[in-house]
């Protein structure tokens, strides 16, 4: 049989139609079988993670056929307890397929401890700035005779004296205790005795600013 008639033969369309539905027919279960391997058209919606234990969320993860991978502690947030998640991706809500990694990152424990900084024979605006730098807050500010006006003459925190050197956590409040500028120089006024370690309490009646009438020459 020639070339010519073969080709246009029954015999030829009929074994070229049984190749086409065995290439049409491999190919459809190759691509069922990848869809069955990667879950084409499956997706988990990521859960909330937010202020979770880390080993309440991989619990949480796993159930869901997702894992949980730590990436970092990052600085304390007062708004979220400690050691707990603060951040996630991909965030909640997000659709995802299985076995795919959620990164967290937890909360510290508690704040840093911060340096009480050199305060003597400073002002209280120098000081401010430093104050606020460092993450401390200000609160009550108090004036004492002293010949020098607005000069930094205690810190305190919730009624502890404060030296340069010593350790508070971040976020602290701090009290100040400054020079009015009233006082002229004299040596009972300006002795060498050292101020207590508390802070004195207000006498009933008497509006700030507060003069400590302790006797006593600043730092």
């Amino acid at each position: 049989m020639s070339l010519f008639k073969y080709l246009t033969s029954r015999t030829f369309f009929t074994q070229a139609f049984l190749a086409a539905a065995i290439v049409v027919g491999f190919t459809f279960l190759v691509i069922q079988f990848l869809d069955f391997r990667t879950n084409h058209g499956q997706e988990i919606k990521v859960p909330d993670l937010s202020k979770m234990k880390l080993e309440v969320a991989e619990e949480k993860l796993n159930e869901l056929d997702l894992e949980v991978f730590l990436l970092d502690t990052v600085e304390f947030n007062a708004d979220f307890p400690p050691f707990t998640i603060l951040e996630q991706d991909p965030k909640a809500g997000s659709l995802v397929k299985d076995g795919r990694k959620v990164y967290v990152k937890l909360n510290a424990g508690e704040f840093t401890d911060i340096t009480i900084p050199e305060f003597k024979d400073k002002t209280f605006r120098q000081i401010s700035a430093t104050i606020k730098s460092l993450t401390l807050k200000e609160g009550k500010v108090t004036y004492k005779p002293h010949i020098a006006k607005d000069v930094v003459l205690q810190i305190y925190q919730n009624g502890r004296r404060l030296r340069a050197g010593d350790k508070v956590k971040k976020n602290s409040v701090l009290d100040f205790v400054l020079g009015d500028g009233k006082e002229v120089f004299n040596e009972e006024t300006f002795s060498s005795e050292e101020p207590a370690d508390t802070l004195p309490p207000a006498e009933e009646g008497v509006t700030e600013p507060v003069e400590f009438k302790e006797e006593n020459g600043g730092l």
